[in-house]
């Protein structure tokens, strides 16, 4: 498969009055032409500080990309100048954000919006500009859409302002999308619908997605690969099905075993994953999940783990999984001790 996108060990700091944060701390993955990728992980993670500093939303004067490289169609995004990197947003890589209320402008009609962009990135007449307003709006499911052009944000719903969002995003055919949190604010029935619309649009489209959540349930029905981030890091990654079915970072399993499942036991209560994550002003020198796991070993705390290939596509950074790790846990767990 084609890549489309290589992001390498990606670095964001925050500067603040208490210090520096080290919100995002070596992550890497890559995103071919036409998958969906899922990056989960619990609120505070550094989730969506990557997919803003992937379309270099971060304003300078709050947050920095201090190491790695982000390259797209060989370019490296990270040392764009800003006049190309506005060329690029919204035509090449395009982003949903969480809130469809805050995001789009309730003053300003709906067809106003879309055409925004496509006379921006474009530079059509504004006959054209409505056209493809039309057709995309049609495209996302949006009904009588040359009428729906002239309304405002309080005349649709919640699930009609995330098919606008996307609407937005898409108009002007870019070659990745970056849903961040897209279905969060939404209902289960209107979440099941915008999954299946980002499916649709993928099939007719092949725009590769990068979908940012903690929702494991919406992972399943969309991703092909999943990347696992606790702390800043990546701290697993692989196929949806081997992530699901053979996790092996203890962080995974715990926020597997904290979802509820529909053939589990009623009267069984869920296992949430106790502690607190770190403190990202001074990180742990070892492994950043060491305190929460009941599983850690001296050197998890002291040392960074390695990252362990366990199959041709999937990746864990877990001591545990190192070989010398393994023979002194099955010596301890031998009758002799030895």
């Amino acid at each position: 498969m084609e890549k489309l996108l290589e992001v390498d060990g990606l670095q964001v700091a925050f500067k603040t009055h208490g210090g520096t944060i080290q919100a995002v701390r070596g992550v890497s993955f890559t995103l071919h032409k036409g998958e969906t990728i899922a990056i989960v992980g619990e609120s505070g993670c550094g989730k969506s500080v990557t997919a803003k500093s992937i379309m270099r939303l971060i304003p300078e004067h709050i947050g920095k990309i201090v190491g790695g490289k982000m390259l797209f169609q060989g370019k490296d995004l990270a040392q764009l100048p800003e006049k190309e990197m506005r060329e690029m947003r919204g035509s090449q890589i395009s982003m949903i954000f969480q809130d469809a209320m805050t995001s789009l402008n309730p003053t300003i009609s709906i067809g106003e919006q879309i055409m925004e962009g496509i006379i921006r990135h474009q530079k059509v007449p504004r006959s054209e500009a409505k056209r493809q307003a039309t057709e995309i709006l049609q495209l996302v499911g949006i009904a009588n859409p040359e009428s729906r052009l002239k309304q405002y944000l309080h005349q649709f719903s919640g699930g009609m302002r995330q098919r606008i969002m996307i609407a937005i995003a898409l108009v002007c055919k870019p070659a990745i999308l970056i849903a961040d949190e897209p279905t969060t604010a939404l209902d289960v029935t209107i979440q099941a619908q915008i999954i299946e619309l980002f499916q649709t649009i993928q099939r007719k489209t092949g725009v590769s997605i990068i979908m940012i959540t903690h929702d494991l349930g919406v992972v399943a029905k969309i991703a092909d690969r999943v990347n696992v981030m606790y702390a800043g890091k990546v701290v697993e990654s692989g196929p949806v099905r081997e992530i699901f079915y053979n996790p092996q970072h203890p962080y995974t399993k715990g926020l597997l075993s904290s979802m509820p499942r529909l053939d589990a036991d009623r009267n069984i209560p869920l296992s949430p994953i106790p502690g607190t994550p770190p403190d990202l002003f001074a990180p742990p020198a070892g492994c950043a999940f060491a305190a929460r796991c009941e599983y850690a070993l001296e050197v998890c705390r002291a040392h960074q783990p390695e990252e362990t290939q366990l199959g041709s596509k999937h990746v864990v950074s877990c001591w545990l999984q190192d070989p010398r790790a393994k023979k002194l846990i099955t010596a301890q767990q031998s009758p002799t001790g030895t």
